[in-house]
């Protein structure tokens, strides 16, 4: 066995935001690896994003230095809420991570005695990961490089005590492991899953919290394929527990503890674990302080992504404010097996990964099949190894990468719209009779917060499309997600547009079908004064996905969440029910007739002509004036056109797609 032991000192810091007493400033004595012969087996990540090796003769006044509290000697680890974040993480971390990894057969053992100085006083109570800092982890280097251990300490706002859990990531099986969760155990105080009723409520304070300051130890020691931890403080009663490594016990949905299904499966992260859990991969020790709060909206992500204050990424701005976390320790050891071997193949694959550019095509691969207009009425006909920052680029939510499409209120349209989009368009055509199938996973956003409520296209932005690409060049389908200022959830719609008779196509119009919520029809009474929100909507962030499936003639729709029941809908699209005045629906008749649009369909509606899929984000919402047409004109801001403004000001549409399929129309199951 490898063994070292740490004993750090050297400078401290002023009192803290939080009122601890940092100890009196003291001139440097030594670097830590003066002091410890310790950081030849670590490289040290910085909240910079950094790498710095071994740390040797090394030291950082913003990240990583010595202080001196009273005759104890320490090393400070700090990081802010946001700066450049390592390998696909959300978060920034000054943290040491371990040179060697090992398998969990072989033995490893990490000893930790430290203190939590502070961590950062904003964010979103609602959000589990919140106002905490993980202060030592074990972490896969192979797979999924998924965390079968952190150590976390969290504290709320107000609160004088906080709590100590740690957290098991189950190692998901299969490929795919945006599902992966946590299952939380508390050590003093709260798990992570006890959060608050709203964005700034908090829980009781825990009774038996560990304070700010106040000193504890872990001691993680791995063998034979078991996990065993004991958690030391005075004044508070030792904690001890085991937990197999190589073995699941979460491999059947019925094992997916009641904890993981309040906190994790409504963001629908409900994934299962491989049978043998973390046998076969490389593991390895970290320690330091792992900032849990961030800056990123919560309605991404309520788990993760925590809304905290960031100062535009301005570190000492967020250091000034309290909106960091920053942990000392005093003394630590590690013993590893002579088996274990290097873990240069993490760094690699991890280092600067965050400044690498993932490419929209790279996440939903279909984008062969697709070209791109873009809210500055930009075309792009090839899409591989293409972003644009503004308006088609990749994000990750703490779980998943999303392919983001971002347009604003005014730019620059295609020739037959008002509206700015930044939506693909499928170069493949086809007629219904030879059909095509196009599916989406998404989750709207945003939609502008400006516009007028007696129109019926406002606040809303359409997610995906069947277009045709002759005669009038009509909708047989557009899908909608639409939701008022001021309400919490939305509504998803979709339209069928007629495709008109005659040459003159000035009498079209749509007939909207809800799919969970209100459809298209429902407006408000006045500018600002908007209908009862819908009890069974959908809120921004909210996943749902669609699929259309055209076949022989046929318009097959099926629409899915999590926490709604399935819809399903057909529409022939080679045979119209419109071709008559009588058959124009009281729907179209409050809506549209009113302002001339009152026509009647073709008998063989889009027989014959060529169509194709669009899917993206075509924002419905625009500055025209409503006294034009009261359906289709909107009167939002616009900022001249100024598409900064609008982004800042909210007067935009954004749409995260995190899967989608193209291609032929397929036998639905009834006739199959």
């Amino acid at each position: 066995m490898i063994s070292t032991f740490f004993l750090l000192n050297g400078c401290a810091e002023s009192k803290n935001k939080n009122g601890v007493n940092s100890a009196e400033t003291t001139a440097v004595v030594n670097n830590a690896n003066d002091i410890i012969p310790f950081f030849q087996h670590w490289n040290l990540i910085l909240g910079d994003g950094s790498n710095v090796g071994q740390a040797t003769d090394y030291e950082n006044k913003d990240f990583f230095y010595t202080a001196k509290d009273g005759n104890s000697n320490w090393v400070v680890f700090k990081t802010p809420n946001a700066g450049n974040t390592h390998g696909t993480s959300n978060n920034t971390r000054t943290e040491l991570a371990q040179l060697k990894k090992w398998s969990p057969m072989s033995e490893a053992k990490m000893n930790a005695t430290l203190k939590v100085m502070n961590v950062a006083n904003t964010g979103d109570a609602r959000v589990a990961a919140t106002y905490a800092v993980v202060v030592g982890q074990i972490h896969s280097a192979d797979g999924h490089e998924n965390e079968p251990l952190k150590v976390f300490y969290k504290k709320f706002p107000g609160h004088e005590k906080g709590s100590v859990f740690w957290n098991y990531e189950i190692n998901t099986a299969g490929d795919d492991n945006s599902r992966r969760w946590d299952y939380s155990y508390p050590i003093w105080g709260y798990d992570f899953s006890v959060v608050g009723t709203d964005e700034n409520t908090y829980p009781p304070e825990p009774k038996d919290g560990i304070a700010l300051g106040e000193e504890f130890s872990y001691e993680v020691e791995v063998k034979e394929g078991i996990m065993y931890l004991t958690f030391t403080s005075e004044g508070h009663e030792t904690k001890t527990f085991t937990k197999n490594l190589v073995s699941s016990e979460y491999v059947e949905q019925s094992s997916i503890p009641e904890q993981v299904k309040g906190l994790f499966v409504p963001m629908g992260q409900d994934g299962l674990e491989r049978e043998n859990a973390y046998a076969p991969e490389g593991l390895f020790f970290k320690l330091g302080s792992y900032n849990q709060t961030n800056g990123k909206d919560p309605k991404v992500n309520k788990v993760w992504c925590s809304g905290a204050e960031t100062h535009g990424g301005d570190i000492q701005q967020q250091y000034a404010d309290g909106n960091y976390a920053e942990v000392w320790f005093k003394t630590a050891s590690i013993a590893v097996s002579d088996d274990a071997i290097s873990n240069a193949g993490y760094f690699e694959a991890n280092d600067g990964l965050s400044g690498k550019t993932v490419y929209p095509h790279e996440v939903i691969p279909f984008m062969d099949k697709f070209k791109i207009l873009m809210g500055d009425g930009t075309n792009v006909d090839d899409l591989t190894k293409f972003e644009h920052k503004d308006f088609f680029y990749t994000v990750i939510d703490g779980t998943r990468r999303w392919v983001v499409y971002k347009t604003p209120n005014s730019g620059v349209t295609s020739k037959n719209s008002s509206n700015t989009r930044t939506e693909l368009q499928e170069k493949r055509e086809w007629t219904p009779e030879q059909g095509g199938k196009l599916t989406g996973t998404c989750k709207v956003m945003q939609v502008s917060i400006s516009g007028d409520a007696r129109v019926a296209a406002s606040y809303s932005t359409v997610v995906g499309q069947i277009h045709s690409g002759e005669g009038h060049e009509n909708e047989p389908l557009k899908i909608f997600y639409k939701k008022f200022p001021g309400h919490t959830k939305g509504s998803v719609f979709w339209n069928y547009e007629i495709n008109t008779e005659g040459d003159d196509n000035s009498g079209r119009w749509d007939y909207s079908t809800a799919v969970w919520g209100h459809d298209m029809s429902i407006t408000g009474t006045g500018k600002n004064e908007y209908p009862a929100e819908p009890v069974d909507g959908i809120e921004l962030g909210e996943e749902f996905s669609y699929e259309v499936n055209v076949y022989q003639g046929i318009m097959y729709l099926t629409f899915k969440n999590d926490n709604h029941e399935t819809k399903t809908f057909t529409k022939n699209l080679i045979s119209s029910e419109y071709t008559k005045k009588t058959d124009l629906p009281s729907q179209v008749k409050r809506l549209f007739v009113p302002i001339g649009q009152d026509g009647t369909e073709r008998a063989k509606a889009y027989a014959g002509e060529l169509n194709y899929f669009k899917q993206g984000a075509y924002n419905q919402t625009n500055g025209k004036n409503p006294e034009i047409n009261m359906v289709w004109c909107t009167g939002a801001d616009t900022y001249n056109g100024d598409i900064a403004k609008q982004y800042e000001n909210g007067c935009y549409t954004e749409v995260w797609f995190r899967a989608g399929t193209v291609g032929p129309g397929t036998p639905p199951k009834s006739i199959k």
